[in-house]
């Protein structure tokens, strides 16, 4: 069986946005010029698009209601970043609708399909990496999707905002090579996640600039949920040539990660130096107070609800937004100069 053109497809064809094939199906709902209004018609006549189909696809008026789909809210990083978009949304006149998906497939099939029954506005999303049909029915509707922190490169016409992650790897191993250390570890997220694959090839660029050998035992990916982190610390230690340093670049697994040296009795920074992707007061309070990575929260909120709520309707096909702002690296006294042994 055919599949039924949607207004997407119109609009592809049409060399349009999905908001002007709306504004063609709903007259006075916005200027179009006469000749893109016949081009439009021309096109839903070829593709057999039937307008009364319309009523399932558009939304009508201004945007009231944002979808936030969220990773993991138990997770410091996403539970700021839920209250950063609420108040920027709010500052807006508009409304969020929070869901989690437990970084669970399912559960964000299940979720997704509850947003998009209620109609919202558009979607901000920490996606799972997988479910790309609905994504795509979600993109077919006209709904504004922009994905956060995270993407999926399958769907390389959704509009990202994220940190720059390969600088942030980069930058944080670039520091402890500069104090002397030569076996640097990384604890990242899942290698198939692009947070966790460009935060480990910055890790890699700052040790080939320093001239350091790769050890791929060095490097280990930990799942977001669960205490995974703790085991893989365990594992680095337990080598028969250890780290002296480590870049914990997995925000969930910051704590797990801590509790583990805690429980092991190293010293940080005597026998281990630590570089935390984590922003929360608690890290300056720590003894020693931990060296950083701090993400813009705020900014990734901001830029997130802007394109969200930019184009109503949908935009040009093909034509993705990516935004990258920098994170900050603060040094505290959780990094040592390593000492030259004679």
């Amino acid at each position: 069986m055919q599949k039924q053109p949607t207004i997407r497809d119109v609009a592809a064809a049409a060399g349009v946005s999905v908001a002007v094939v709306s504004r063609v199906l709903n007259p006075g709902s916005g200027p179009v010029a006469a000749a893109t209004r016949d081009r439009v018609h021309e096109v839903m006549a070829t593709l057999g698009y039937h307008p009364r189909t319309a009523a399932r696809e558009l939304k009508h008026g201004p945007p009231t209601t944002l979808g936030l789909l969220l990773a993991d809210v138990s997770n410091p990083f996403f539970a700021r970043l839920a209250d950063q978009v609420v108040q920027e949304a709010h500052s807006r006149g508009i409304q969020v609708l929070l869901m989690t998906t437990q970084e669970d497939d399912q559960l964000e099939s299940e979720r997704l399909s509850t947003l998009i029954e209620r109609r919202v506005s558009g979607i901000i999303a920490t996606p799972t990496g997988n479910n790309l049909d609905i994504w795509k029915r979600l993109q077919d509707m006209g709904t504004d999707v922009v994905f956060v922190d995270r993407s999926i490169p399958a769907l390389a016409d959704v509009d990202v905002v994220t940190i720059n992650n390969v600088e942030s790897g980069r930058s944080a191993t670039a520091l402890l090579a500069a104090h002397g250390h030569r076996r640097i570890a990384m604890i990242s997220g899942p290698a198939e996640s692009t947070t966790g694959r460009d935060r480990i090839a910055g890790y890699r660029q700052a040790l080939d600039a320093a001239g350091l050998e790769r050890d791929d035992l060095l490097v280990r990916s930990a799942a977001f949920r669960g205490t995974a982190g703790g085991d893989a610390m365990s594992a680095l230690l337990n080598l028969d040539e250890p780290p002296t340093a480590v870049v914990v670049a997995n925000t969930a697994q910051v704590t797990a990660v801590l509790g583990r040296l805690a429980h092991a009795g190293v010293s940080v920074p005597a026998e281990l130096s630590v570089i935390v992707f984590e922003d929360s007061p608690w890290t300056e309070l720590m003894m020693p107070p931990l060296t950083i990575v701090r993400q813009p929260i705020d900014l990734l909120a901001r830029h997130s609800v802007r394109l969200a709520l930019a184009n109503p309707g949908g935009r040009t096909p093909g034509k993705p937004t990516v935004v990258r702002v920098d994170a900050e690296l603060i040094e505290r006294a959780s990094v040592g100069r390593l000492k030259v042994r004679a």
